[in-house]
This record gives structure tokens, C-alpha cells and sequence, in this order.
């Protein structure tokens, strides 16, 4: 029972596609990075070169997998916990990378995690701290809300790629992630290539609030980055625009829509409970740092 890691995605894909796609929903975020990867290239996320890697248990089938695009937090599937001390022992080096500055793992193993980290050779001064916690929730059946609030949803257009850039830079400060600040460009880039932006215009038609899906995996898409810059929050935007975007996917074909929510923020928790919207799992974003 043992982790190995890659820089190809193309190897990673041949060792782990099986294990991804067999649970879409809770695999949601490493199918849609190695999506996005395999669409626009390995640079769509800042221009640092991916690691992947899957860990094989007893029967030498894969049980377990992470994406790392850095400078983003790496992304891990659900672990057994036999997995949890040697995905540690990986990232702390053992296979030569470097470390990533976050890695976001299931909450219930995030503890075990963070020990096993510390217990490395060199790590005994250093921290692992949980810096976010944050919850998966699956559409069961959309509830719009009524009324609706003023304006209309509609598709991103190459017009609104200035202010989307700047909205996802938002966005990213927001969540103190400043990481993403790095791949907004791009990823605005790819996300208008792919139609995968909406925009909430007001009565007026000025744009007001933003918010991305993933290109379908798996029968899965995931509705991302609902943003509303401050100034035109609660009036509903993002209510409107997350009930467009779900109704959006499932008029596409997506068998299931997605999405994850900060557990520090019971407003948009409550908001997407009102919606339809129920939990799945819980994740952990665990902050690592070396003596």
C-alpha cells in the first residue's frame, strides 16, 4: 500500500480515471482540475507545473488520489486512513517535490493529517494548522427563489473580461487565498473560451454578480467562485444566479449539481440550503509549514 506521484497527467489519468469517476460528486474537484489541465494546458492555473499522484491499497487497485496545481492548495479525495501518514510522508518530500503551502483533505482525517506531518524528520518545529473548513453540498430539487430578484441571468461574453479578472481577484482576497490572484487571468480566459461564466445584470443592465460551472464530468457540474462585489450585495444576486447556473447545468444534462460552501458563513449556507441544496462532506485546508 503505497502513494506514487506523477507530473504527467496522462499517466496519472491511466492509474486513476477508474477510481475518479467511480464517485463523481465527492471526486468532484480533482476530475474538474485534470478537466480544465487536459482543455487549456498545464499552465491554466499560474504557470507551476502540476503533480498528481493515487495510492494503491492491498489488491494494488487505487483507493485514493490528489491534484496539486500549485500555487493552489493541493486537492485529495477522500482517504482511508491507512493512506493519511503516507500522503504526509509524500508531500513532505519523500518524493523529492516540494511541499505544497496547503493541502485540502477530508475533515474527519485532517487531524491525523496534520500529527503525521509533524512527526516528520525536521518537522517537529514546524505547524499544520487548519485555516478553513469548508462543506460539499449536491442539488436534491431546485428552489428558485421567488420573487426573483430584479434583472436577469445571462451568459459571460469576452466584453466582461476585465471586470470578471477583477472579480475573481476579489474573490480571491476574500477567501485569503491569494494564490488564485496568479491564474485569474487565465482562468478567466478559459472559462469565457468555454462558456462556462454567467453574469446577474441588473434592471439596467449592469453586471452585479458572477459565478463559473465546471464543464460536465462525470455527469457532474459544480457551480464555483458566486461572487457579488460588496457594493451590490443583499439584493439577492446571488441567489438569482446560483438558481440560474444549477438550472442552467441541469438543462445541459448534468445528472447532478454541485457546490461547496465556507463553514465560517452561515449566510450562504442558509442561502444554498433554501436553494436545494444539501451536504455531502466536509473538507479540511490545512496549512503546512516546515520548521
Amino acid at each position: 500500500m503505497t502513494w506514487t506521484t506523477t507530473g504527467d497527467l496522462g499517466t496519472f489519468l491511466r492509474h486513476a480515471h477508474t477510481f475518479l469517476h467511480s464517485r463523481p460528486v465527492e471526486h468532484t474537484v480533482p476530475l474538474t482540475l485534470c478537466d480544465t489541465l487536459a482543455a487549456a494546458g498545464p499552465d491554466v492555473f499560474g504557470g507551476l507545473p502540476p503533480r498528481f499522484g493515487w495510492w494503491r491499497d492491498g489488491g494494488g487497485r487505487a483507493g485514493a488520489a490528489f491534484v496539486h496545481t500549485p500555487p493552489r492548495a493541493l486537492q485529495a479525495t477522500p482517504l482511508p486512513r491507512a493512506a493519511v501518514a503516507p500522503l504526509a510522508a509524500v508531500l513532505g518530500g519523500a518524493d523529492g517535490a516540494a511541499a505544497p503551502d496547503v493541502a485540502e483533505v477530508p475533515r474527519e482525517v485532517a487531524g491525523d493529517f496534520a500529527d503525521a506531518w509533524l512527526r516528520l524528520p525536521g518537522h517537529a518545529a514546524g505547524t499544520a494548522s487548519t485555516v478553513r473548513l469548508s462543506r460539499l453540498h449536491r442539488l436534491t430539487a431546485l428552489a428558485p427563489p421567488v420573487p426573483p430578484p430584479p434583472g436577469r441571468a445571462r451568459a459571460g461574453t469576452a466584453a466582461d473580461r476585465d471586470l470578471l479578472v477583477r472579480w475573481m481577484a476579489g474573490y480571491a482576497h476574500a477567501l485569503g487565498e491569494p494564490e488564485l490572484l496568479r491564474g485569474a487571468a487565465s482562468m478567466a480566459d478559459d472559462r469565457l473560451a468555454s462558456g462556462s461564466v454567467l453574469m446577474w445584470e441588473d434592471a439596467s443592465g449592469v453586471p452585479v454578480a458572477t459565478a463559473g460551472t465546471t464543464r460536465p464530468v462525470g455527469g457532474v457540474v459544480r457551480i464555483n467562485q458566486v461572487w457579488t462585489p460588496p457594493e451590490h450585495r443583499r439584493r439577492g444576486y446571488a441567489a438569482g444566479l446560483t438558481a440560474a447556473a444549477a438550472a442552467r447545468a441541469l438543462g445541459g444534462g448534468a445528472r447532478e449539481v454541485v457546490l461547496f460552501t465556507d463553514l465560517a458563513n452561515p449566510t450562504s449556507n442558509a442561502l444554498y440550503h433554501r436553494l436545494g441544496f444539501r451536504p455531502v462532506l466536509d473538507r479540511a485546508a490545512v496549512r503546512l509549514r516546515p520548521a
